[in-house]
C-alpha cells in the first residue's frame, strides 16, 4: 500500500499537545512505518508548503526546525494534468476546497494508494469516490 497523507494528518506529527491532537499516536505510527520504508508516501506538490504554513501559524517558535524535519521525510511528489483535472472535478462536484481534493486526486491516480485523512467532513463527502480513509480507521497490518 502507498499512502497519501494530507496536511491535517501531517500536522499531528508536530503539534502533539496544547491542545492534544486527536489520533496523534496513529499519525505518528503511520509516519514511523513510512520512515522505515514499510509504507511509501506520495503527495501533491503543495504538501510541504501547506504543512509549513500551518506550522508557522500554530507553532512559530519551532516552525523552522519542524520544517527541516518535514523536508527530511521521504515522499514522492505526484503531479500530472490528469491529477489536476480530477482535483478540479472533485472540487466542483463536491463543492470542496481545491487543496483537499488535490490530495485525493493523487491517491486516485496512484495505483495502490489511499488518502489517509483526519478530515471527517471531506471524507464523508467523497467516500464513494474510493481510495480514501479516515486516520482513525487506518488498518496497519
Amino acid at each position: 500500500m502507498i499512502v497519501v497523507v494530507d496536511a491535517i494528518v501531517a500536522r499531528k506529527w508536530f503539534l502533539q499537545s496544547n491542545p492534544p491532537e486527536p489520533h496523534t499516536e496513529l499519525a505518528l505510527r503511520l509516519l514511523e512505518r513510512s520512515v522505515l520504508g514499510l509504507l511509501p508516501m506520495v503527495n501533491p506538490s503543495h504538501f510541504v508548503s501547506e504543512v509549513a504554513a500551518v506550522l508557522a501559524r500554530l507553532k512559530p517558535a519551532d516552525a523552522r526546525y519542524d520544517l527541516i524535519d518535514l523536508l527530511e521525510i521521504s515522499h514522492s511528489t505526484a503531479t500530472s494534468p490528469e491529477i489536476y483535472a480530477t482535483a478540479m472535478d472533485l472540487a466542483l462536484r463536491r463543492r470542496h476546497h481545491w487543496f483537499d481534493t488535490l490530495y485525493h486526486a493523487v491517491a486516485l491516480h496512484t495505483q495502490g494508494a489511499v488518502l489517509v485523512t483526519a478530515d471527517a467532513r471531506y471524507h464523508n463527502k467523497v467516500d464513494r469516490e474510493g481510495q480514501i480513509m479516515l486516520l482513525s480507521d487506518f488498518a496497519w497490518d
